[in-house]
């Protein structure tokens, strides 16, 4: 085959070598790779040395059998799904059938017909490859929402509750202000839940008409509207044993709230056009950043829904009231941000680092990872200005009489504030460290050192933190 496509090796166990050759030679045809075992022992020895994408492996070998292979195979870490396709007999069905329960993907009798072979190898290989392609998306997944970065005392407590809320199946309700890591936190609880291994599903309430929220929570039926050619499960019924995330629950219509309310209660509900109740077994988390209270008074939001809802509710502080985790936060997102871009060792200037402590945030830590990932695509060298941060100090959601530094302990406090009086020296002489030195009235080479004290005690500080996440995700 051309260029640098790398074929499928197949592995050929059979002890009958008129038998193994004449596979040789069909798959070899067909641009496959083969390997050849003359009994189980041969074939486990090959799986370690080879690696082969796929096994025909007959049931009837001398040394060992096709039944004690397929038992072994677990214990090999190069066999991991690898499918196997048995070959017997036409006597030995029921053998065959026993290996099947040993985790062989198929069967085929001898004497084995060649188009018949090609296909269910071919299907074979297809799942193999889907498997390792649904396992490469859900480690990235995985990955991006493997915990929650940070350690300040009240992003703990709300990481402590949510775990024990986790464990149950009651309604949970997240608030919080926009960006905060609500469906952050509602991915971590079902990840601790003893439903993870089912589905969860994302439903985001504000970004569709009423109409199609309700075909997308529900499904519908064939002939249920114009266009409707054919039945349509909804998100709920898909989500079937596991949890449903209804982000932005706030902005959901009273008729909807409604039918939500049915399926809370009764853990049924009727597909739109549809007569037959369908019933699912799921646990419901919702999120808002609205005063859902209010909603209630104001009668834009049923109160009976928002008991069924917040059975917990869980508060989400905003970034500008959990300072103490801004170096672990920073250095976590411009470290995926660069890994990204293929810039491996970017950081940020002591004055950038001032600036987005100095920063309120009103988009919290959505906000941060956006400001992030522009300077990184933006930045012209290794290191961050804050000109490249592009922080806007004028929006009128900044409070100016507020100093962060002041709400942190007193070591970092002092740090933030000798970083503030050194940022605002270097604007002053426009970036130029000898006039900023006599400023402070400081040697240069001194304010060169404080400087580089002041980046790796953030650095210090950062790396402390990320080892306190680890080690807490760890337990959870």
């Amino acid at each position: 085959m051309e260029g640098n496509h790398v074929k499928a090796k197949i592995l050929i166990v059979d002890d009958d070598r008129d038998i193994a050759t004449m596979l040789e030679d069909r798959l070899q045809a067909s641009d496959y790779g083969t390997i050849l075992a003359e009994d189980g022992v041969q074939a486990l020895e090959k799986v370690e040395q080879e690696a082969p994408s796929l096994m025909l492996l007959d049931l009837d070998m001398p040394r060992l059998g096709g039944l004690e292979v397929l038992k072994r195979l677990p214990t090999i870490k190069q066999a991991e799904d690898i499918p196997v396709i048995v070959m017997t007999a036409h006597g030995s069905i029921e053998a065959a059938v026993e290996a099947m329960k040993h985790g062989a993907y198929d069967f085929l009798t001898k004497p084995l017909d060649k188009d018949h072979l090609l296909i269910v190898i071919g299907k074979a290989l297809e799942r193999a490859s889907l498997k390792r392609h649904v396992a490469c998306l859900k480690s990235e997944v995985d990955s991006r929402y493997a915990s929650i970065i940070g350690t300040s005392t009240k992003i703990r407590a709300v990481l402590e509750a949510a775990q024990r809320a986790a464990k149950s199946d009651a309604g949970v309700l997240l608030l919080g202000e926009s960006g905060t890591g609500k469906e952050l936190l509602a991915r971590s609880i079902h990840q601790w839940s003893p439903r993870h291994a089912m589905p969860l599903v994302v439903i985001n309430c504000v970004a569709l008409t009423e109409t199609l929220l309700e075909n997308e929570l529900f499904g519908h039926e064939r002939g249920a509207f114009t266009g409707a050619d054919r039945l349509q499960k909804g998100k709920l019924e898909m989500a079937d044993g596991g949890t449903v995330f209804l982000d932005e629950i706030g902005d959901m219509s009273l008729p909807l709230q409604s039918k939500l309310l049915r399926v809370l209660q009764d853990r049924e509900f009727h597909r739109v056009g549809g007569t037959r109740l369908v019933s699912v077994n799921i646990r419901i988390i919702a999120a808002t950043n609205k005063d859902l209270k209010q909603a209630v008074k104001d009668g834009e939001f049923r109160e009976d829904l928002f008991f069924r809802l917040n059975v917990i509710g869980l508060t989400l502080p905003p970034l500008r009231e959990r300072l103490e985790d801004f170096p672990a936060l920073a250095k976590f997102f411009l470290s995926r941000h660069a890994k990204e871009a293929k810039r491996p060792g970017m950081w940020f200037t002591p004055a950038a680092l001032d600036a987005l402590s100095r920063y309120s945030w009103p988009g919290n830590i959505r906000e941060l990872d956006n400001v992030i990932a522009r300077a990184v695509i933006l930045s012209q060298t290794d290191l961050i200005e804050p000109e490249v941060l592009a922080l806007d100090f004028n929006s009128p959601v900044i409070k100016e009489d507020v100093i962060p530094y002041l709400r942190m302990p007193y070591h970092e406090s002092m740090d933030a504030h000798s970083r503030h009086i050194i940022e605002q020296a270097l604007q002053d002489a426009d970036g130029n460290q000898t006039k900023a030195a006599e400023r402070l009235k400081l040697q240069r080479t001194y304010l060169a050192r404080l400087l580089k004290q002041q980046r790796q005690k953030l650095e210090a500080r950062g790396d402390e933190r990320d080892e306190d996440v680890t080690a807490q995700t760890a337990q959870l």
